[in-house]
C-alpha cells in the first residue's frame, strides 16, 4: 500500500501543472520535531493547509512568515485566552511540537487548492498505526479531539488517556453549541488533568 502511496506521490509532484504540499522534506515533520518517546499530547488535523506557503507538516500550524488561516485565528485567540499569554507573533506551532505537542494530519500531503484531495490514497492506515502506538505509551497522554473528524479517532484511544473534545476551531463551529471550541479552555485543562494524575504540565508556550 505504501509503496502504491510513494509512487503516486512521486507521479504527482512531477507533474509540472501540479503542486503537493508540504514540500516533500517535510511531510513528516511532526514526527521528526515530536518523537515517539517525547509525546505528551496529540492534536489530530485532518489534512495540510492546500494553499501555497502554508503546509509544513504540523497540523494547523503555518511557517511563521505566512498569514494564519481562520482555525489557527481561533486557536491562537483560545491560547491567549485561556491562558492569560499576550498574542503570538506568528502563527507557528513548532515550539509546541518541540515541547511535546504531535501536531498529527491523518492524512500528510494534499493537492494544492485542493482540500482532501489525497484523503483516499493510503495515508489513514499509517496514521492510525502512529495514534495507536501513542495510545500505548504507560504515562497518560493528552489527546484534543477538535472536530467530529478527529473524534471519530476516539476508539483508537486506551481509556488511560485525557482525552478532551469539542468543535472544530474552524469559524462555522468554533462557537457552536454544545461543545464550542470557543471558552473551552483545551490547554489549562490538559494541564489540570495531568496534574491530577501526578504528572508534569504541558509548556504550551510559544517560543523556544
Amino acid at each position: 500500500m505504501f509503496r502504491d502511496l510513494d509512487r503516486y506521490l512521486s507521479a504527482e509532484r512531477a507533474r509540472p501543472d501540479t503542486a503537493i504540499h508540504p514540500p516533500e522534506g517535510l511531510v513528516f515533520n511532526a514526527l521528526r520535531l515530536t518523537p515517539l518517546a517525547l509525546v505528551r499530547a496529540v492534536i489530530l488535523g485532518q489534512d495540510p493547509y492546500h494553499e501555497a506557503g502554508q503546509a509544513h507538516g504540523l497540523a494547523f500550524s503555518v511557517p511563521a512568515v505566512a498569514k494564519p488561516p481562520p482555525s489557527l485565528v481561533n486557536i491562537l485567540a483560545e491560547w491567549q485566552s485561556d491562558l492569560g499569554l499576550e498574542p503570538s507573533s506568528s502563527g507557528s506551532l513548532e515550539p509546541w511540537a518541540r515541547h511535546g505537542v504531535l501536531l498529527l494530519n491523518t492524512t500528510l500531503t494534499v493537492r494544492r487548492g485542493s482540500a482532501n484531495s489525497h484523503d483516499r490514497l493510503g495515508w489513514r492506515p499509517f496514521t492510525d498505526a502512529i495514534i495507536r502506538a501513542v495510545a500505548a505509551r504507560p504515562d497518560p497522554i493528552v489527546f484534543l479531539l477538535w472536530g467530529r473528524f478527529a473524534q471519530q479517532k476516539r476508539s483508537l484511544i486506551d481509556q488511560r488517556h485525557i482525552v478532551i473534545e469539542s468543535n472544530h476551531p474552524a469559524p462555522r463551529s468554533a462557537s457552536r453549541l454544545p461543545t464550542p471550541f470557543v471558552g473551552s479552555k483545551p490547554f489549562s485543562r490538559a494541564n489540570a488533568r495531568l496534574k491530577s494524575l501526578g504528572q508534569g504540565r504541558i509548556d504550551w508556550s510559544l517560543t523556544d
